[in-house]
């Protein structure tokens, strides 16, 4: 999704200062986050690549990860190596997608396309997903894909994050609302003819994109600012770890390593970064072993919470609200620092 900068009148600025008190309040006591190590991975050097919307490790091919671009590009899939050169092009034949928003892998060794954003909060009916074989060879070709029609049991809504389960098969898509969103569960098979009605399960922090763990059994849903990272027990997210992730233009991708011992973070915009951040202890997947001995930690990224914010909420399960205290802290920090800058401009033009 494309965002415009504006500048803020005083009196929103206030505003948003006064909010960003309130909720920085309402974090106080909560379990702090672990700054996110690792580093930048690559760079998307591409120029055909400026709103890499959506990031979903390979299977097939080691060290490769599959992207696209978020809308005004055309029916278009990309190989990424981990040099960040592009290896293949996908050209999805037959679709004219309109606000293309992720991408997943299904054990069925399909990549699946969400065409499932709506910036203007819930006007489409209804959304598609797209799917095809992972090329088993990376080179430019032209697929035929399978479309899926899909609707919403509680009427439509913006979403950026699908995640297909890498066990059961079955897609999950998060909608995009601060304070509201929720993560919607489809039918067991997707069917090509009629309607597929996802039905809210769960409650959802704000959400820009989101990814299964090679096993199945952790979740991640990341925000601009923060990601939270669940374990999946029955078909649903349990618990809810709030993680810090690096400082990004603005973060709109995520995804597992095929091995499961890192997340990989992308951003919009031209030449993004990819920042990797290694998982240790209980957050790694169920089927990662830690590793053995400890090995020098890198330098950390640069993170939107240099100093371990707190987190809202440390429980989150079906009828409960994943934590999004991460992207609240994160996001108060930032308008505390605009505010201070804007006002002692001010007050040293008044005293000059």
């Amino acid at each position: 999704m494309r965002m415009r900068t504006t500048r803020l009148p005083a009196a929103l600025l206030a505003a948003a200062c006064a909010t960003a008190a309130v909720a920085a309040t309402a974090t106080l006591g909560a379990r702090p986050a672990r700054a996110a190590d690792g580093g930048e991975a690559f760079t998307i050097g591409d120029p055909r690549i400026t709103e890499s919307s959506g990031l979903a490790a390979s299977r097939q091919h080691p060290g490769v990860y599959w992207t696209h671009n978020d809308s005004d590009d055309g029916p278009y899939v990309y190989a990424v190596d981990s040099q960040g050169r592009t290896v293949a092009t996908v050209t999805l034949r037959g679709i004219e997608p309109r606000d293309v928003e992720a991408i997943s892998l299904g054990p069925d060794g399909r990549l699946y396309v969400g065409d499932i954003g709506d910036n203007l909060g819930g006007k489409w009916p209804e959304v598609w997903i797209y799917a095809f074989a992972e090329p088993a060879e990376l080179r430019d070709q032209t697929v035929q894909v399978t479309r899926y029609k899909v609707r919403y049991e509680d009427g439509p809504r913006d979403a950026e994050a699908l995640m297909v389960h890498p066990v059961t098969g079955r897609a999950y898509i998060a909608s995009k609302k601060q304070g509201g969103g929720g993560l919607y569960q489809g039918p067991e098979q997707l069917s090509p003819n009629g309607v597929n009605t996802f039905r809210r399960i769960a409650d959802a922090p704000w959400t820009t994109d989101g990814a299964f763990s090679p096993d199945g059994s952790r979740l991640v849903l990341r925000g601009y600012f923060s990601a939270t990272l669940y374990r999946w027990k029955d078909g649903a997210p349990s618990g809810g770890e709030s993680l810090s992730t690096p400082f990004q233009r603005q973060g709109e991708s995520v995804t597992f390593s095929a091995d499961g011992r890192a997340l990989l973070y992308g951003t919009e915009g031209k030449d993004s970064p990819v920042w990797r951040a290694p998982l240790d202890g209980d957050r790694l997947p169920d089927s990662v072993r830690p590793l053995p001995t400890a090995t020098p930690t890198p330098s950390a990224p640069p993170s939107s919470g240099a100093a371990a914010p707190p987190s809202e909420g440390a429980a989150a399960g079906p009828s409960s609200s994943p934590a999004d205290g991460g992207d609240q802290a994160l996001g108060v920090a930032f308008l505390l620092a605009v505010a201070g800058a804007i006002f002692g401009l001010r007050r040293r033009k008044r005293d000059s």
